[in-house]
């Protein structure tokens, strides 16, 4: 009965963000948009995956990853035994970009405080950063083709860092490294159990799937 009702809480919490998202208009991107993108997936979902920005399909529908790089993300989660439903999936921007251009500065600060907010009501065991954008939030300073693939262990959440599906549209040759990327996963997810919690001033643990 606790599990449900926090389960429960935490679906009205993410509900009234939601709105608050779709009331947003703090920045010029909530005047060109179709629909907001907040994001969707499990409330109670051990993994969130965080992406850029929405593009066009999104912006017509809602909801994140809907086009042919959603299409690569359903495929890849497969791959690992998992759906959509299962996993929470977002953006660090909430609206779409005009034109698909990459998000701006003051765009991504804006829209930092809802990310943050949905990362506190979710209470995810990992995130999965997709993209440079998402990556330099939580790996800043990093390149993604120096830090794809890797994680670390920080206040009992693992951050791990992926290429962007998109990436795999444009260019072929990263489909199957970011394939071997995403294969990694299960056993990070796992190695959870077992590995030391990094106390506050610790250097932030380093996992084996490196």
């Amino acid at each position: 009965m606790l599990v449900s009702l926090k389960v429960r809480s935490s679906v009205s919490a993410l509900s009234e963000l939601y709105k608050e998202i779709a009331n947003c208009r703090q920045c010029e991107l909530a005047r060109q948009r179709t629909k907001v993108v907040p994001g969707e997936g499990a409330e109670d979902a051990a993994i969130a995956f965080i992406g850029e920005a929405p593009g066009w399909h999104e912006d017509q529908q809602g909801r994140p990853f809907v086009g042919p790089a959603g299409q690569f993300l359903d495929e890849l989660l497969g791959s690992i035994g998992q759906k959509r439903q299962q996993v929470y999936i977002c953006n660090v921007l909430k609206c779409r970009p005009p034109g698909n251009r990459d998000p701006l500065p003051m765009e991504i600060k804006t829209c930092q405080q809802w990310l943050d907010r949905q990362l506190q009501l979710l209470h995810p065991k990992m995130i999965v950063t997709l993209g440079r954008y998402s990556m330099a939030r939580f790996f800043p300073g990093e390149t993604i083709s120096k830090i794809h693939g890797k994680a670390r262990k920080e206040g009992g959440l693992i951050y791990f860092a992926m290429y962007h599906p998109a990436a795999a549209l444009h260019q072929q040759k990263l489909r199957e490294t970011i394939q071997a990327d995403m294969l990694k996963i299960p056993a990070l997810l796992a190695e959870t159990e077992k590995a030391p919690e990094t106390k506050t001033g610790d250097k932030p643990q380093q996992l084996s799937l490196l």
